[in-house]
């Protein structure tokens, strides 16, 4: 489900084998990058370094309501990166059949999860689970997991690594939903020490748009 603009059609088949169900999910990119938002969702842990990168929306009355993250595991003794990208997933008026991603810039290392979905309404908040800075010498992570409050009160933890704390919640998406993502990245080091995604910022749309 990588590259830009990229269509997949993944297959979901009942375990009684007679129900088929066709989920088309394609990346939004940066083309609906002129929709309206309310606010943005910052948290207050993020790591120092990286630079923000570029914001992809989901398309107008599109909202998040479900997403995966790509997570290294641990390297035993080599460089550790835990979470290196989150890919929030877009939907209309909740309908599953048809779906946008974004997901901004990711990181080079790791698998991407199995998808997570709220049971019913949008994501609206978010927490970051953060390793501090390990100095000079240290192996430093940054960004190693993820939770997500939906609006229909279920909280979602990613399967991301267990290093540092979590910090405070994001401002909640009051009327609406998130609906885009912008991240903070560390470049590919080349043999030094990676940390990969050191923060996120979230969107917050209003759900009816005139």
């Amino acid at each position: 489900m990588s590259g830009l603009l990229a269509t997949v059609a993944m297959l979901a088949v009942l375990s009684f084998g007679v129900c088929e169900e066709k989920v088309f999910l394609q990346r939004a990119g940066t083309a609906f990058n002129s929709r309206k938002y309310r606010s943005v969702l910052n948290v207050t842990n993020g790591e120092r370094f990286g630079t923000w990168t570029w914001p992809e929306m989901c398309p107008e009355d599109y909202f998040v309501v479900g997403f995966s993250v790509r997570v290294e595991s641990n390297q035993y003794g080599g460089d550790d990166t835990a979470l290196n990208g989150i890919r929030l997933i877009c939907s209309k008026d909740e309908n599953r059949n048809f779906l946008y991603y974004v997901e901004s810039h990711t990181g080079h290392f790791g698998e991407w999860s199995h998808p997570q979905y709220c049971p019913a309404g949008m994501l609206t908040s978010f927490q970051l689970r953060v390793e501090p800075y390990q100095g000079l010498f240290g192996d430093d992570t940054a960004v190693n997991n993820i939770k997500f409050r939906c609006s229909s009160n279920p909280t979602l933890e990613a399967p991301g690594m267990t290093w540092g704390e979590y910090g405070h919640w994001s401002q909640d998406c009051q009327g609406g939903g998130i609906c885009g993502i912008e991240t903070k990245m560390e470049e590919y080091q080349v043999g030094l020490d990676d940390s990969s995604l050191n923060d996120v910022r979230l969107f917050c749309c209003d759900k009816h748009e005139q």
